[in-house]
């Protein structure tokens, strides 16, 4: 399964570079529009060589459009023929393993050899909403049974429940009972050590949320790194990071731009989630010194400006982490700013223009 998790570097760039879509709404757009701008940002990512497209699993954040990974992505599995599309990430706790694998082996069926399945262990929202899902008010539940709930998936996603098991004569389809054998590699993801020694003791893949857990990305990498161990699935660690990175033609439309979700961020952050704000809205805010002080914070940790400048911001990232593979998010208020740095990413690494298919 190897093949199937290493990306492949084009261009100039060092590592495979993929995208994070959080299918954010702005203020004055609606759901249909940000969904609309995933689909041409996997067609665009897919042309300019990007090697993944995923999207992940937020609840009850009116600035967030991606509630239901699985619908999203059948949905650009339709409209792409090459790139990878996968979830970054599912919340397992959230779910039954059941219905995550019969999830992902219909998108597997969809698209075969082309789906990611990444599994988170946070609720991916908050306590009173993660309660409404699970139907429980145990929140750390979830967490703590997290091994054991991705013991219960795996198993599932391989059909391979031991004789004698409550499970042994439950099938997940589409899946391995149908033949042929194959399933979406497994990632788990994280934004602190938990799931990134998990992952080394697994022998997995692990993908780390640099973009909102920047001080511990370099920690968890090494505890991974440590606690890796071969497995069927890797021979060697594989660490992708996301990075929240946005090009504009001008650094100050670049800045512009990420002013608006350090904007919504720090309304999500202080209760008062809503929608992406314009770049107006956003300039004209009036920040206390203490949000003025979380906004610098949470833009000293992205990565924006003029090609060139985004171009030496990730390759410096990835020299002093080692990642295998970069994970770009780019949070903007409107969905041609953010088609508009793809492809000024895509320029500034010389990705090649690939020829589309049938």
């Amino acid at each position: 399964m190897t093949d199937a998790i290493r990306g492949e570097a084009r261009g100039t760039a060092p590592v495979p570079l993929s995208v994070l879509d959080l299918v954010t709404v702005g203020s004055g757009r609606t759901a249909t529009q940000a969904l609309a701008t995933s689909v041409e940002l996997s067609r665009l990512a897919e042309r300019r060589g990007f090697h993944r497209h995923w999207v992940a699993e937020h609840h009850s954040m009116p600035g967030v459009a991606s509630s239901s990974p699985a619908v999203i992505l059948a949905h650009l599995a339709a409209h792409t023929r090459r790139i990878r599309l996968g979830s970054g990430g599912v919340m397992l706790p959230n779910h039954a393993p059941l219905v995550i694998a019969e999830q992902f082996g219909t998108l597997e069926a969809f698209a075969p050899g082309r789906i990611d399945l990444g599994l988170g262990r946070a609720p991916g929202t908050d306590g009173a909403t993660a309660a409404a899902l699970r139907r429980t008010n145990t929140l750390n539940e979830g967490a703590d049974d997290f091994p054991e709930q991705l013991s219960e998936l795996t198993r599932f996603l391989d059909d391979d429940f031991p004789d004698g098991h409550p499970y042994a004569r439950i099938h997940a389809v589409p899946g391995p009972v149908q033949g042929p054998k194959g399933r979406p590699p497994v990632w788990l993801l994280g934004s602190s050590g938990f799931s990134a020694r998990l992952a080394g003791l697994l022998g997995l893949p692990f993908a780390f949320a640099h973009h909102f857990s920047a001080r511990n990305t370099i920690p968890a990498l090494d505890l991974y790194r440590d606690s890796f161990r071969p497995s069927g699935v890797l021979d060697a660690p594989y660490a992708m990071i996301g990075v929240a990175a946005l090009a504009a033609d001008e650094a100050e439309q670049a800045r512009r731009q990420v002013l608006t979700g350090a904007l919504a961020m720090l309304r999500l952050r202080t209760g008062r989630p809503g929608l992406v704000p314009t770049p107006e809205e956003a300039e004209a805010y009036d920040f206390s010194s203490a949000e003025r002080e979380f906004v610098n914070d949470w833009l000293a940790n992205i990565v924006y400006g003029t090609p060139d400048e985004v171009r030496t911001g990730l390759d410096d990232l990835r020299k002093r982490t080692g990642a295998d593979e970069l994970m770009i998010t780019a949070n903007a208020h409107g969905g041609d700013a953010r088609l508009r740095s793809y492809e000024l990413i895509a320029d500034a690494y010389e990705l090649p223009e690939l020829p589309e298919l049938p």
